[in-house]
């Protein structure tokens, strides 16, 4: 049933009154037929026809047909259990628990659909209003990524590009970067630059929920990343992510990219990203911080360099340089992979997942809060970096202890030793090098007077082998004095007879 404004049913009445046909009511306010008809008989009933009498007053535009029906044919399949559906309202049940408990429960044989119009009939959804927040000069900024097409980067090749922006929330001065990526490193640098573009630090910054600052937002509770978390406490700032889907809590750094987008992109030629970035800066300060803001009434500029920037906090003494944060295996040869390239890791932490910190310079591994050790940064896939302690003391022997420092070794024990070395690893073709590191070992169990003891005897017997030492020290032998090795000297004898006389001589026939 179609319900009119007041305005519209006193012209309606105003026109009747006057002896206008409803024919010529309907060609010149382009209302139906049976709505003037509806409306006359309910001013004919109230006696609102008669000139003499006053139009109706607002107590009267009540009941009647000022009153919205409802078809018979379109009652919801719902209404029979109306008391039902207030009564769960009442309670805080949403209309998908309320579909199932009428199904269950009361045998309604009706689709969801028709529950959640009947729902939202019941508790009808208000005018959406909106609050304006402002803030103090210095208390807020906004940040978020924008697309902007593709631009050439220096080797002249086109690639997807972004504007990084950041907008001040009193001045509306803001900062604009191009870049071809939205990852964490970018993401720091970006606020990096902004900071110093504006001369100091917000003390909260607005962000969306992007994965270079946000790692998830379950449950409507945001975790921030590792990197961002420390470039905030670094900088002494905090930090608060829009709800997701929400742009318009961060209206003002939206209406900034927008701005960059329709303005800027529109305007200005661009060789490259750098010459992009050259030429943004100068269109900051002579076009956009210049205009009439049309929310403040007053340019972006003037309000930051008069009031705002006295206000930022000051810059740190030193840069973030922390780039990101990335959870790696920690596998059985204990390294991690990152970014390509090996990293070792003490051996007790194998098979966990460890969070790498990555720096310009150096790469930290930490367990929890534990660090557990500090590399310098490979930049060459496939490199390795190791640090021998991290392996288990019987796996690292056979890498400490090479062939150079088995020499040395022995030769800080005595020279027996070091002749024993020497003449295992001269061996050819067999290498030797594990004999010679088992017996550097026994200075573990041993004095290095009883191995260069053991030593000595081995050589004097002609068995330098780490069998023949081992046993010598297992049996306590080492002290015992070598005895003098006896020189036999062997008579020569000869036959009385000489030895043709032995050969039988055979003649033949």
């Amino acid at each position: 049933m179609e319900r009119l404004k007041v305005q519209l049913v006193e012209e309606i009445i105003h026109r009747l009154r006057s002896g206008q046909s409803e024919r010529s009511i309907v060609a010149d306010l382009g209302v139906a037929r049976g709505t003037i008809r509806r409306y006359r008989q309910w001013a004919e009933g109230s006696g609102f026809l008669d000139a003499t009498r006053p139009m109706p007053s607002p107590e009267d535009y009540t009941g009647g047909p000022f009153v919205t029906g409802q078809r018979s044919s379109n009652l919801s399949s719902v209404e029979p259990y109306r008391s039902i559906v207030k009564a769960q309202l009442d309670i805080g049940s949403e209309a998908k628990a309320i579909f199932q408990r009428l199904r269950d429960s009361y045998g309604y044989t009706g689709g969801y659909s028709s529950v959640r119009r009947f729902v939202q009939h019941m508790r009808p959804r208000g005018p959406l209003v909106v609050v304006r927040v402002e803030t103090a000069p210095g208390q807020q900024t906004q940040v978020d990524f924008g697309a902007v097409g593709k631009i050439y980067d220096p080797v002249l090749k086109k690639l997807p590009a972004y504007c990084f922006v950041m907008t001040l929330s009193w001045s509306r001065h803001q900062f604009v970067r191009f870049v071809f990526d939205q990852k964490a490193p970018t993401w720091l640098e970006c606020h990096r630059l902004a900071f110093e573009f504006f001369g100091g630090v917000v003390q909260e910054v607005v962000i969306d929920n992007l994965k270079s600052a946000v790692i998830s937002t379950a449950m409507g509770d945001p975790v921030l990343g590792q990197p961002y978390t420390r470039f905030a406490r670094h900088y002494g700032f905090l930090v608060h992510p829009c709800r997701p889907r929400t742009p318009e809590h961060k209206g003002k750094v939206e209406n900034g990219i927008h701005y960059v987008q329709r303005n800027f992109m529109a305007s200005v030629d661009i060789e490259d990203i750098n010459d992009a970035n050259r030429k943004v800066m100068r269109w900051i300060h002579e076009i956009a911080g210049v205009r009439i803001h049309g929310t403040t009434q007053v340019a972006p500029l003037s309000r930051f360099v008069q009031t705002e920037r006295g206000a930022l906090l000051p810059l740190p003494h030193t840069p973030y340089d922390l780039e990101c944060v990335v959870y790696a295996k920690a596998h059985r040869d204990c390294h991690v992979q990152v970014q390509g390239s090996y990293y070792s890791f003490p051996c007790e932490h194998a098979g966990k997942t460890l969070d790498v910190y990555i720096y310009p310079q150096v790469v930290q591994i930490y367990d929890g809060v534990t660090l557990l050790t500090t590399h310098e940064r490979s930049h060459q896939k496939g490199e390795r970096i190791t640090r021998e302690e991290h392996y288990p003391p019987d796996k690292s022997i056979y890498l400490l202890r090479n062939r150079e420092w088995c020499l040395r070794k022995a030769s800080q024990i005595g020279p027996r030793c070091a002749e024993v070395v020497e003449e295992l690893l001269g061996d050819r073709p067999l290498d030797k090098l594990r004999s010679v590191q088992g017996i550097m070992r026994m200075v573990d169990r041993y004095s290095p007077m009883q191995l260069e003891a053991a030593c000595a005897r081995a050589l004097c017997y002609g068995d330098a082998s780490y069998r023949r030492i081992k046993s010598i020290l297992a049996a306590g032998q080492e002290m015992v004095p070598i005895k003098k090795t006896v020189q036999l000297t062997l008579t020569s004898y000869t036959f009385a007879r000489p030895v043709e006389d032995f050969i039988v001589k055979e003649e033949w026939q």
